[in-house]
């Protein structure tokens, strides 16, 4: 492979202006392409294999008259002091006003009276009106938005205190600066890196092209093959971040191969045969790690994944193309001016370090050496420690109760919670189906009444009848928040006991649906498919790696390093959004539980991007040790010629996912934010440049033990670049050649 990239290097410097143009067109035509697509579809949140998503589907079927997927905001009346709504002209007068000021807006199909509707509580001094809208959440204008708050301040301003929750209330969500902080600070670290601004553009530019065709092209497909908004944040985030890390290891070593006293040419060709080929490999178990999302069997996250690892392989196919062309087109200028004048005769330095003193990479790799156990031990229990707050992480889906305390979605479900009960807010949606033969109406009288006799449930409503009789609803309270762990034990008592006597009794399937036992349905998903998808993963990469390195413990390594590091990472996670630690920092108003998806989403990514790190730097030392070095040197001359980009590509993708934690509006992409970055640092920083020479340094050379019958099985896909170097002997392009190679500084 490597004697292949090299090959494709080569080509595409000879060739940089038409491959530069041959991305710009395809920037170009697939962007034509997403502005001619269709509208993106809504989010879609289906759990197949789930009791709520079969209520759900039963509910579609024989209720097709309510479309699940229409807009509902609900106005919250509450009168000062105590009054009576219902007795006040006054208070009735100003919510029949807010009544007939929302029955103009746009998209609005009704509003109900909650004087008929019985939306009243007990005391008469709170009360709500459903608004239904037809449409869904891509149809909601800034407009719809404004007409809902000007109708509530009608409400206030005859005395009455107006909140509102749903889509439309929310309004249109906005995604923050997050990119934009992300690049300005990669801006920053590539400049300190390579001290020229020339070098320091190359990899954002090509890496913005790069996400410009991924983003582009899940728009153009959006329509086509159901690829929401939501689905294109993974992909941003992880595009951006590889496709900055990607171009700065192939220019790195492009670099590197300049200083040797190679032709440009021949430098952006080895850069692209040796670094390229730690590229690929980095790349494939990205897209593994995402790709693999799928195990989960969630729409949503299965097409977050996919979408993510498109954009990767887009990273990928581009650091292997452009990246190079580039390089041709910027040439020497690669160097900022200062190195350039060190060797004005060819315009490269003679080294990239300060003459007389070794680099911080070496010098850091050789302290770890001196004292390779305590220095081993010092991590693994700081990361231990840090892992801790995983033991008390409580999981679920955040909701309106989880909103800042300043926004009309906090506001009115509190005052919800307040005049109707705390589990008002997540009511339980009995569905008893009845196609079987049974009567849905008597058996949902039954489950009413047995509901309301329980200490958990406060109220149950009449049955609702759907047209053909054959299905019936029946809501339920319970006396308990939607997020209680209480609420979960109540969902499970009437799952496992009740429904199963019922259906005894009566032959009709009884179901508990709603968004509360959805919710709890996709908590038991996704810790049900952690192991799995954690086993896929963590096997595939292993084998990969394996070929990679030729070893089996440094892919052993590999996993167990990674493991430390997301479990510290999801420590700082629950420490931040659960117990509230430093939570003014990223701008967390509210604690709660953690998202249920975040541990298998941070497996997939983390373990996709600590790869990047391992392939990148233990590459370095593997192609050391095969040319002879022992083990420990070469775990120095690794850190030697890799430990800084490795350094600079983690502070690019900390500072990425940092930026969308500070910035971004939604409590989820701020939680995704904070665990990336904290993963990559923990990962980068203690795992890759602290436990891995660590352990390298005392297990020597057993590092690169590989049985022989397994060595023979096993391609060899040559990473390290042995045959590339046969293939350049051979075409009289080998070591000995370099002083014939040099070109004058003339030559950019």
């Amino acid at each position: 492979m490597a004697t292949f990239l090299y090959k494709l290097g080569r080509l595409c410097f000879r060739r940089r202006w038409w491959v530069a143009l041959l991305w710009l067109a395809l920037l170009f035509g697939v962007g034509g392409a997403a502005a001619s697509a269709g509208a993106p579809p809504d989010d879609d949140f289906a759990l197949p294999g789930t009791e709520a998503q079969e209520a759900f589907d039963v509910m579609e079927q024989e209720f097709p008259q309510a479309n699940a997927e229409n807009m509902e905001s609900r106005v919250v009346f509450q009168a000062p002091d105590q009054q009576s709504l219902a007795e006040s002209p006054e208070y009735r007068a100003a919510i029949d006003d807010v009544r007939a000021q929302l029955e103009q807006g746009d998209l609005v199909e009704s509003v109900t009276d909650p004087f008929e509707a019985g939306t009243v509580n007990e005391t008469e001094d709170t009360a709500y009106l459903s608004v239904s809208y037809d449409g869904t959440w891509s149809d909601i204008t800034p407009e719809m938005h404004e007409q809902l708050l000007d109708a509530m301040e009608t409400g206030r301003d005859a005395g009455l205190t107006v909140e509102a929750d749903g889509e439309v209330a929310m309004g249109e969500m906005e995604m923050g600066g997050g990119e934009v902080i992300g690049i300005v600070v990669a801006a920053i670290v590539l400049v300190i890196t390579f001290g020229s601004l020339v070098a320091a553009g190359l990899p954002l530019l090509t890496a913005l092209i790069g996400v410009g065709v991924a983003m582009t092209g899940i728009t153009a497909l959006s329509s086509t093959l159901g690829l929401s908004e939501t689905t294109g944040i993974l992909a941003m985030m992880i595009g951006l971040a590889v496709g900055i890390d990607y171009a700065l290891f192939i220019a790195s070593r492009y670099r590197a191969e300049l200083v040797e006293g190679h032709s440009r040419e021949e430098a952006a060709a080895r850069a692209v045969g040796t670094a390229g080929s730690a590229v690929v490999f980095a790349g494939l178990t990205v897209i593994i790690a995402l790709a693999g999302l799928a195990i989960v069997n969630v729409p949503l996250l299965t097409k977050m994944g996919a979408a993510a690892a498109g954009a990767v392989a887009v990273a990928v196919i581009l650091a292997l193309t452009l990246v190079p062309a580039a390089l041709g087109i910027v040439g020497k200028r690669i160097f900022g001016r200062r190195l350039r004048k060190q060797n004005p005769e060819t315009g490269v330095p003679v080294s990239l370090n300060k003459p007389g003193r070794e680099n911080g990479g070496t010098r850091w790799a050789r302290a770890v050496l001196r004292r390779p156990g305590l220095v081993l031990a010092a991590a693994v229990v700081g990361l231990g420690v840090l892992a801790i707050p995983v033991a008390s992480m409580e999981q679920g889906l955040p909701d309106n109760g989880t909103q800042p305390e300043d926004t009309t979605l906090r506001k009115s479900y509190d005052l919800l919670s307040e005049g109707f009960g705390p589990g008002f807010n997540g009511p339980l949606m009995m569905v008893i189906d009845g196609t079987g033969g049974a009567d849905a109406e008597q058996v949902a009288g039954q489950v009413s009444e047995r509901l309301a006799g329980m200490d958990e449930i406060i109220t149950t409503t009449p049955p609702s009848v759907s047209p053909e009789g054959t299905v019936a609803t029946v809501m339920a309270f319970p006396t308990t928040g939607p997020s209680d762990h209480d609420t979960t034990v109540l969902v499970e008592h009437i799952r496992d006991d009740i429904a199963p006597e019922i259906e005894a009794e009566t032959g009709a399937n009884v179901l508990v649906s709603g968004a509360t036992a959805a919710n709890i349905d996709f908590s038991n998903v996704m810790s049900d498919a952690l192991v799995p998808y954690l086993t896929l993963v963590v096997g595939l990469a292993f084998v990969l790696l394996v070929l990679v390195f030729r070893s089996l413990l440094v892919p052993l390594k590999a996993a167990l390093g990674f493991l430390l590091s997301v479990l510290a990472a999801l420590g700082a996670v629950v420490a931040v959004f659960q117990w509230g630690w430093a939570a003014d920092l990223v701008g967390v108003e509210e604690t709660g539980p953690i998202m249920s998806m975040m541990p298998i989403f941070m497996v997939g990514v983390i373990f996709g991007l600590a790869m990047d790190y391992e392939v990148f730097l233990v590459t370095r030392m593997r192609e050391a040790y095969v040319h002879g070095e022992d083990a420990r040197q070469a775990v120095v001359t690794g850190f030697n010629l890799n430990a800084r980009v490795v350094t600079a590509a983690a502070a690019i993708m900390i500072s990425v996912f940092a930026g969308f934690a500070i910035t971004g509006e939604d409590a989820m992409i701020k939680m995704m934010g904070l665990g990336l970055a904290a993963a990559v640092l923990l990962d980068a920083f203690v795992v890759r440049m602290t436990i891995v020479p660590a352990l390298l340094g005392l297990i020597g050379d057993r590092a690169w033990w590989l049985p022989r019958w397994l060595d023979r099985l096993l391609p060899n896909v040559d990473v390290e670049g042995e045959s590339l170097e046969r293939y350049l002997e051979a075409n009289g392009k080998g070591r000995a050649t370099l002083s014939k190679e040099r070109e004058p500084a003339g030559v950019s």
